[in-house]
């Protein structure tokens, strides 16, 4: 006779199992949610961010994250992150300007990377001479009064009013160039004004502040040690019968505008960039930074002040 296996026993202990597992289960399902509510992108999302901005979010350093979590949900951060030419070592900068000022997020980009949120002049640093093409000479960047660039060379009258004209040797070549090209369409690109020492450019401030003002001199000259004259870099240009004022109205204006990048050189003080440059628009001013930057803020719009902070400097 078969013996009857008894069933309860086993039973009993799958429901067991079942408990157990379901008991693992529930441990592991708390502390999942524990380790996930100590993640950046709950804290984000409690804090009123989508799923999709926590990933631009997660792109920052643990230090902006933790700064934007002390703060109310802001909805222009991700578009300020998203802007072309953010740097995230302003993110501070960034919102502190914008909360307080009027400005569209590029423009507070391009103010804070330029450092033209300050008043001119109020902070300065020294310039780079190392980057050679790139130097640049501003406002907030200053020259000592000893700066000379190693290659300099003497300007042949030919090109230029006066005979104690100097540029440094690539731009004087890339000039030459630009000159001759312009000459087969019957223009004429004749150097006004190129390089100028510490002493000259101080001279030439000191005259127009005493003339009408600093607030007009600031508009119109660099302090010395802060003009791109001193790095025999800048040209100031003009045609026969032409003036400062009035070479915007000359064919070889409009020449420079669709060339001189392919030169290497760019008109360094646009209209409607004055916030940023800190000079009033001068058609006649141009600066040689080589045919890759050139194109580039030509193509792109921008000043060689925003080109030099984020490419350059940063």
């Amino acid at each position: 006779m078969k013996r009857k296996v008894k069933k309860k026993p086993f039973i009993i202990i799958f429901i067991i199992l079942i408990i157990l597992g379901a008991g693992a289960y529930g441990v592991k399902y708390a502390i999942d949610t524990i380790n996930y509510h100590k993640t950046y992108e709950y804290k984000f999302i409690t804090l009123g961010y989508s799923l999709e901005d926590t990933k631009v979010l997660d792109k920052l350093s643990d230090l902006n994250k933790d700064y934007l979590l002390e703060s109310e949900y802001d909805k222009e951060i991700i578009s300020l992150i998203n802007e072309k030419y953010f740097i995230e070592k302003n993110l501070k900068e960034y919102i502190e300007f914008k909360n307080t000022n009027d400005y569209s997020l590029s423009d507070v980009v391009a103010l804070i990377n330029t450092h033209a949120f300050h008043e001119w002049y109020e902070v300065t640093f020294d310039s780079d001479v190392s980057k050679g093409n790139l130097l640049i000479a501003n406002k907030f960047y200053k020259l000592g009064p000893s700066y000379n660039s190693d290659n300099m060379v003497k300007v042949s009258i030919q090109y230029c009013y006066g005979n104690n004209q100097m540029l440094t040797e690539e731009a004087y070549n890339a000039y030459i160039d630009m000159f001759k090209s312009a000459k087969k369409e019957g223009l004429t690109l004749i150097i006004n004004s190129s390089y100028r020492s510490y002493e000259a450019q101080k001279d030439i401030y000191n005259e127009y502040r005493d003339m009408k003002g600093e607030e007009y001199a600031d508009s119109i000259a660099a302090k010395a040690g802060h003009s791109e004259h001193q790095t025999g870099l800048a040209v100031d240009i003009q045609t026969y019968g032409s003036t400062g004022a009035t070479f915007e109205n000359f064919d070889e204006f409009k020449w420079l505008q669709e060339n001189a990048h392919k030169y290497g050189f760019i008109l360094r003080y646009p209209k409607d960039k004055e916030y940023i440059t800190g000079y009033a628009y001068e058609s006649w001013h141009y600066r040689y930074v080589g045919v890759e930057a050139a194109t580039y803020i030509k193509e792109n719009n921008i000043t060689f002040d925003e080109y030099y902070a984020y490419f350059v400097e940063r």
